[in-house]
């Protein structure tokens, strides 16, 4: 069977904003709904915290199993269960009784999920290899317009019809996310007996140069670290800057989103450059250009300012994790491509669990201009490393199989 990998491209580029606005959506009344639970008041920001964080440890912590079937099952299998099962442990959260079940819940979301990575190494094993960055690129603007549009979503929603029925609603949007990988996504993919099976060790004895692929999954944990670092006090920073602005809360929420507008309208038009010259070398000017973004942060006067940085930001972002991908999947065998994705995965995840830590660490001992620096700090590591884990293929394009 011949599988139209660009139809499959754009259903999953459905699926994955439908994941990355579901996740999103629920993120602005999290606290608040806490607090409707009978958390004490003392504790909120403690939960709220951890209902994120849970998600994303779990999901690490998970990854590789799921990567493991997927090799052997198929992507699209994979695809299906996750977003079949967020649908439940999502809608669920809208019949909580207390704090402790909406964490539990929480974690479940996390150990099923998997419908971006999944779909990422569903496309990955499908497009042409000179197509690859481009296809990869687009891919990765599905999640992260779902992620733009969730909490003005979110927040409308929760007004119009209570933060209860916004779960309900989730629920459903990610059940008619299931329907449409169910009969839309083809993939041909002969299921492998358990026996006949390449272990990932015989599969990373397969890749021309192993190092850099475990060079590309710290280059992801640390990249993760440095975007999530400033999350826990970007809203507070732009309050503290906007002094008497009035609707401050509307400014922060421009000033938050406009970096994923700039991703946006970049990532697929990199993916291309990347295709063309080599996805390390975009790779490392979107590091050098993120580290250039960040460092005037710490030093902005207005709220202006740091929206205009954050824009600049954002074009440099849409080139790192496709850039990453494309390159993880130029390096892997087809038959454990599901597999290392899910390791990557698990580097990202982590370091989504210890960027806000860490962010917040460096605020509380040197203040929010602190965090930048701090980020910047964590990003030249990046760069330094990417500059050890490419040499001599600098200014190249090179073939990694």
């Amino acid at each position: 069977m011949q599988v139209d990998w660009k139809r499959n491209l754009y259903i999953a580029w459905l699926g994955c904003f439908f994941t990355g606005a579901s996740f999103s959506l629920v993120m602005p009344f999290i606290p608040v709904y806490i607090e409707e639970l009978g958390a004490p008041k003392s504790k909120i920001e403690f939960y709220a915290g951890l209902a994120i964080s849970v998600t994303a440890l779990a999901s690490a912590l998970v990854a590789p199993i799921w990567g493991n079937l997927a090799d052997r099952k198929g992507r699209k299998l994979m695809m299906v269960r996750a977003a079949a099962g967020m649908t439940i442990t999502m809608g669920a959260l809208a019949f909580v009784p207390n704090v402790y079940w909406l964490l539990i819940m929480r974690f479940m979301t996390g150990v099923l999920s998997g419908y971006v990575p999944n779909a990422t190494a569903m496309i990955a094993s499908q497009a042409p290899m000179e197509k690859n960055g481009w296809a990869l690129g687009t891919l990765a603007t599905g999640a992260v317009a779902g992620s733009l549009i969730g909490p003005l979503m979110g927040g409308a929603l929760a007004e119009a019809f209570g933060m209860q029925n916004v779960f309900i609603i989730t629920g459903s949007v990610l059940f008619l996310n299931t329907l449409l990988t169910i009969f839309f996504v083809k993939e041909d993919f002969q299921p492998i007996a358990k026996k006949n099976i390449v272990s990932t060790k015989d599969i990373i004895g397969k890749i021309k140069d192993p190092s850099m692929l475990y060079g590309l999954f710290i280059t992801t944990l640390i990249l993760q670290i440095g975007i999530t670092s400033i999350s826990p006090i970007l809203t507070l920073y732009i309050r503290e800057l906007g002094g008497g602005v009035e609707n401050i809360l509307f400014v922060s929420g421009m000033i938050v989103s406009i970096a994923g507008v700039s991703a946006f309208i970049s990532s697929p038009f990199l993916g291309k450059i990347g295709d063309r010259y080599g996805n390390q070398n975009v790779l490392l000017v979107g590091l050098v250009l993120f580290m250039f973004c960040i460092i005037p942060m710490a030093f902005v006067k207005t709220p202006f300012q740091l929206g205009v940085l954050r824009f600049l930001m954002g074009f440099s972002t849409g080139a790192l994790m496709p850039s990453i991908n494309s390159i993880i999947s130029k390096l892997t065998p087809k038959e454990g491509v599901s597999r290392i994705f899910s390791y990557n995965q698990m580097a990202q995840n982590f370091g989504q669990v210890l960027g806000p830590l860490i962010g917040s660490t460096i605020a509380t001992g040197f203040g929010y201009s602190g965090v930048f620096i701090g980020t910047a700090g964590f990003i030249l590591i990046n760069i330094g490393l990417s500059l050890y884990n490419f040499k001599g293929t600098i200014g190249k394009h090179i073939d990694y199989t």
